[in-house]
């Protein structure tokens, strides 16, 4: 009797499915709060895996649309978390693995096969996969750190912004390929190394404010930037999209070193 009962509370994989107490399953089965924001980052997964498939077809992008694609269900099932009170431990794990693959692998595969690849030496493979490591060490770090998903900043360049800055300047490239093959292969391999380099850092960044009242009544200067960069993308495409994605990170940049030398005169 014993080993039943234990047997009976043990967890059924997969979760979301239960049986009668006869052990017959249901014909509508439970779905858990869970799963739907799951479904979403699954989505997230797939578009990352789809980015890949194209960049190694050579379909450059629409590799970097699905990394923006990507981007937008990351943010979607983070939201759909919230409204469904649906956040737990495995969402978590499963939102992580997705962006290791969506802003880690697909965006170093990209710049590895759009201009990194003919560096000598395997030179572009070390170059590219800084992207990957960074992006793991980032999301681990994140993790370990995590309290709660209402979070104003970030310690750190988070891995959806690095790999959209990597996405937006392949896009342009594709659209006005003003650089020489080789300046190319120097621009991509010190954006690698920088954006992967300011993932591991310490440089706080702005989460992206909501579209409120109360936000703009509380960041005014932020939310304003950011309209303006969102009507620019829309104006401007590729460039205007690289562009703001490259004031973000500076942004940042620029704010911990006033910070840091306001620390240091104290």
């Amino acid at each position: 009797m014993a080993d039943v009962e234990k047997q009976s509370s043990r967890k059924r994989y997969p979760p979301v499915f239960r049986t009668d107490p006869d052990g017959r399953l249901r014909l509508l089965p439970f779905v858990s709060r869970s799963f739907v924001p799951s479904v979403f980052t699954v989505m997230n997964m797939v578009c990352g895996y789809i980015s890949i498939v194209m960049a190694g077809q050579g379909s450059f992008a629409a590799a970097c649309w699905f990394i923006i694609f990507a981007a937008f269900f990351d943010t979607i099932d983070g939201f759909i978390a919230r409204v469904t009170n649906g956040i737990s431990d495995f969402g978590i794990e499963l939102d992580s693995l997705s962006d290791l693959v969506s802003f880690g692998a697909a965006p170093a595969y990209l710049v590895y096969r759009f201009a990194l690849e003919a560096l000598p030496l395997n030179t572009g493979i070390f170059l590219s996969s800084l992207v990957m490591v960074g992006s793991g060490l980032r999301l681990a770090r994140f993790n370990i750190s995590l309290i709660g998903y209402n979070k104003d900043s970030f310690s750190g360049l988070p891995s959806p912004a690095q790999a959209l800055t990597i996405a937006g300047f392949v896009l342009w490239m594709l659209a006005e390929p003003f650089l020489s093959a080789q300046s190319l292969q120097q621009v991509l391999g010190w954006l690698s190394g920088g954006l992967s380099l300011l993932m591991v850092s310490k440089v706080n960044y702005d989460a992206l404010p909501k579209p409120t009242h109360d936000s703009f009544r509380r960041q005014p200067v932020q939310v304003t930037l950011y309209v303006v960069a969102m009507f620019s993308v829309l104006l401007f495409h590729a460039k205007a999209f690289f562009l703001a994605m490259l004031l973000y990170i500076l942004l940042g940049v620029i704010r911990s070193l006033g910070l840091w030398i306001r620390q240091w005169q104290i």
